[in-house]
Parts: structure tokens; sequence; C-alpha cells
């Protein structure tokens, strides 16, 4: 039986890559915005590229020129609006309204079939870590930037899809509820006042008791890194 013959290994990585030496030239070229004879020459007009439907106000100008009706010049990496709001606006508002969400759902709804009000807390502290675990963390990742401005809104600043931030986010909610329900019992036991507990209000107690937490969270990390600072500059010094 014959031996098949071995590939040459220049040939078959040759043909493996086939390079394509006039379409890398053909795209020097552009980049450097030559063009032969036969073909056209690019154009940087705005109309030209995207049609007359495209231009905003029907005006054929320059791209570089490009202004609108205001005489504002166009730019097309601004800003809009919504990354304009400072973060903690943001993230207080989404905590708030997510807060007050759950307990409209839970605390309205199931409160005439749950006698026990640590029943109903424990409920709402769980439902409320589910909805933070899957709804509220995955919405500050969606805005954050890579500087991670939302770290600091997160009790647990951890990437997504581990398996135990869920269930630390829904004991860490349950002690927030009981935390905001000791927030009621303060007001109309001490101050003598009859607050009665809604969404609005439970939301903005949840936002307080949670941002308590988190900011002594943040106060022990800090202390905890100055401190591993300290001893690495000791150990260098030496």
């Amino acid at each position: 039986m014959a031996k098949k013959k071995k590939q040459n290994k220049e040939t078959t990585i040759e043909d493996f890559y086939d390079l394509k030496t006039e379409q890398m030239d053909e795209l020097v070229a552009a980049l450097k915005g030559e063009t032969s004879e036969d073909e056209e020459p690019v154009s940087y007009n705005i109309e030209e590229c995207v049609g007359e439907e495209g231009l905003k106000y029907g005006e054929e100008r320059e791209y570089d020129s490009c202004k609108t009706k205001k005489g504002k010049e166009f730019n097309p990496y601004k800003l809009d609006r919504m990354s304009r709001i400072p973060t903690w606006i943001k993230a207080v508002f989404i905590k708030f309204w997510f807060a007050g969400m759950v307990y409209y759902l839970i605390g309205f709804g199931l409160s005439s079939y749950i006698a026990s009000t640590e029943n109903l807390l424990i409920l709402t502290g769980l439902i409320l870590g589910l909805v933070v675990d899957f709804l509220v963390n995955p919405i500050f990742r969606y805005f954050e930037s890579s500087d991670k401005e939302f770290d600091a809104y997160i009790m647990f600043p951890f990437p997504l899809k581990k398996f135990w931030t869920l269930i630390t986010n829904i004991l860490y909610y349950v002690i927030v509820a009981f935390g905001v329900n000791g927030i009621y019992f303060v007001i109309n036991e001490y101050i003598n006042a009859s607050l009665g507990v809604e969404p609005l209000l439970f939301g903005l107690f949840c936002v307080i008791v949670d941002m308590v937490f988190i900011g002594i969270k943040d106060l022990i990390v800090f202390l905890i890194k100055r401190a591993k600072n300290k001893k690495s500059e000791k150990v260098t010094d030496v």
C-alpha cells in the first residue's frame, strides 16, 4: 500500500491563511484617501452618504461644519440627557422606586392574608432581595462606566451571575426590612405620631437604611485597605 506524500508545510500554511494581497492594497489605499482613475473619490458630504431623508434639517453641508438650526455644531459623541444626571440621583431613585413597588405588591397585596408582621417583613425582604439581585444591580451595571461608579450604592458589588450573591442579598434585605419597621416603631412610639406604612415612605426609609448599611460596609473596607497599605509601606521601608 503506497504511502501518502507529506504535504509541504509552507504550502499548507499559505493555503490556510490565503492572504488577499490585492484587497489589502485596496484597503491601505482607501485609508490614505487614494483612489484609482476608474473609481470615484470618497465623498464626505452627509447628504450624499445618508440621503436627503438622513439630513435632519435638509441642508447640504460638510460633516465637520454641520450645524443645527440653533447654530450648534453637530457632535456625534455628545452625551445624552440621561448621562448628565448625577450617579447618586439615579441610584437613589432606582432603589426608592423598586422598594416602593415591592411593598405595594407585598404589603398591600398580602397584608390581609398574612396576619403576622414578622412573616410579612420576611416575605417583603425576600422579594426585595430577589428584585435587587435580578433587576436593580443589573440596571446599575448597565448604566455604569469603566469607573464602576455604582459600586458605592451596591452592598455586594461583585460580578453578576454569582449564586451566593442571591442568598446574601435575600438575607441582607430581610434585615433592611426589619430596619425599616424599626424606623416606623420609633416614629410612632417616641414621637407620638400615627404614621401608616405605605409604598412611598417605605421606599424612602428602605433607601435610608440601605445606604446606612452600605456606608458602614464602605468604611470598614476603607479602614482595612488603609491598614494593609500601611503594613506594605513598613515592609518596603525595612
